[in-house]
């Protein structure tokens, strides 16, 4: 892409916005607040062409009319599921399609591509609200070009600075915000390629902290965290821990961490460069600072790959370490949460093992999730057994989660769970590949509901989108 005039704007690293809530009405209704667009479902008017919305054909960026007659695929066509803005910024927003792709602008034209997870896309596909021409409408300036508008020109939508067409551009670049033509795309729910979430229930709040993913190998350095008070809305906290800043003894491969609550602290354990580190703080979203300056469990400890960490806090409050990749493995943790006896790790028999061993407990009945495959195969997926034991011997269950390729949803795994405060009610949160064009490098993250039949063994997750 060419540059403008005065350059691009540098995008360092995405950070969501929260944006205020606003009043959304019926087509041809009043229209939403002024410079504010809500999140969810919504669609997209011409101020300027009556009846014509904003919407994507073959993948180009457009306007079109569209009624209550037309077709299905039109109304889709014509629906964004609008999300704070992948490169961050007050007052910005992303708009991805029902197919999971993002608008985002290459050459000044708008068109749809999946998220490549680079500091150009995200800024290519975030657009900063404005003030619009008539009262109730809203202009979309570049994140990245400023001066420059989301506008049709000739029935299709390019970013154009406003010095174009003087007369006209103000309309042509308006738009009112209404209801969808149908409902959005539920998730994912953290925008963006994420993978490896842990998810848990802390100081009122439930929290993700995922893998960062989108890099080749898997070569990722920083650490996120995401929160929410009902499991839809959630909140990006920025770089908790970053490994080539932060960490003495591992600058990459920063994958698949885990988060507990002990001794009035946070103790965050992660993989760095195949081995497993701890790292603490008072807050849930850091900073976290590394005690130990070593690995808590070095590459090479014993067989398989020291990746996949898991913390579980018991009901009696004895804590314990699981983890691995070909094997799996389990110790008992020490009091301080950040060293343990090496004669005590011991070796899991769990049938189809391969990764991301995930233990909670309900009622008297530990149950072990883990994946099985490879992260990169579309048969990646999750089995679980159960114990009355945190240490086992471990009954095996079967699949609780695995692809549906009617809906699109490939490689479902690397999962955690967590109970709903003062209930009975769990969820489930995982990645897939991300959707459509996805792959093991190219993941999702989203959450379902975990659901238990009368006997306590898991019914199988019914993955959604």
């Amino acid at each position: 892409m060419p540059l403008s005039p005065t350059g691009r704007r540098t995008v360092a690293r995405a950070a969501t916005v929260v944006l205020a809530a606003a009043v959304v009405t019926a087509h041809n209704a009043q229209p939403a607040n002024a410079a504010e667009i809500p999140t969810g479902a919504r669609s997209l008017q011409s101020v300027n062409v009556s009846g014509s919305y904003l919407r994507h054909a073959d993948y180009l960026g457009g306007i079109a009319a569209v009624t209550s007659s037309s077709s299905a695929q039109v109304k889709s066509d014509a629906t964004f599921t609008v999300t704070p803005g992948l490169a961050g910024g007050a007052g910005c927003v992303s708009f991805q399609a029902a197919n999971g792709m993002w608008l985002r602008h290459r050459d000044y034209r708008v068109r749809l591509e999946t998220n490549a997870g680079t500091a150009t896309f995200l800024a290519d596909a975030t657009f900063c609200v404005r003030d619009g021409s008539v009262s109730g409408s809203v202009r979309l300036e570049s994140f990245n070009y400023p001066g420059r508008f989301l506008r049709h020109r000739d029935n299709q939508i390019w970013i154009d600075p406003s010095t174009t067409n003087a007369g006209t551009f103000a309309a042509d670049s308006s738009w009112r915000v209404t209801t969808p033509w149908v409902a959005g795309r539920r998730s994912p729910i953290l925008k963006g390629l994420y993978a490896d979430p842990n998810i848990a229930y802390l100081n009122g709040r439930y929290y993700i902290y995922p893998t960062t993913d989108g890099y080749n190998g898997w070569s990722g350095s920083r650490f996120k965290a995401f929160s929410s008070a009902d499991l839809v809305n959630w909140t990006d906290h920025g770089t908790i821990l970053d490994l080539a800043t932060q960490i003495d003894w591992a600058a990459d491969r920063a994958w698949a961490p885990t988060i507990a609550y002990r001794n009035s602290r946070y103790y965050f354990y992660f993989s760095g460069a195949t081995n497993i580190g701890v790292a603490t703080s008072t807050s849930p979203t850091g900073p976290f600072t590394d005690p130990l300056g070593r690995p808590l469990v070095p590459a090479g400890f014993r067989s398989g790959q020291m990746i996949d960490p898991h913390s579980f806090v018991d009901t009696d409050g004895k804590a314990y370490l699981y983890w691995g990749n070909g094997y799996a493995y389990v110790v008992p943790l020490n009091t301080d949460m950040i060293s343990y006896d090496t004669a005590q790790v011991r070796t899991l028999s769990l049938p189809n093992f391969r990764e991301a061993p995930f233990v909670f407990k309900r009622g008297s009945t530990y149950y072990m999730t883990y994946s099985v495959d490879d992260t990169g195969s579309e048969n990646y997926h999750v089995e679980y057994s159960t114990s009355t034991s945190p240490l086992g011997p471990w009954t095996h269950r079967g699949t609780i989660l695995s692809k549906n390729l009617g809906l699109g949803i490939k490689g479902p795994a690397h999962q955690s769970v967590v109970k709903a405060p003062d209930s009975d009610t769990w969820y489930i949160a995982y990645h897939r590949f991300a959707i459509p064009a996805g792959n093991g490098t190219n993941r999702e993250t989203t959450i379902d509901p975990l659901r238990f039949n009368a006997d306590g063994t898991i019914q199988p997750v019914v993955p959604t989108l």
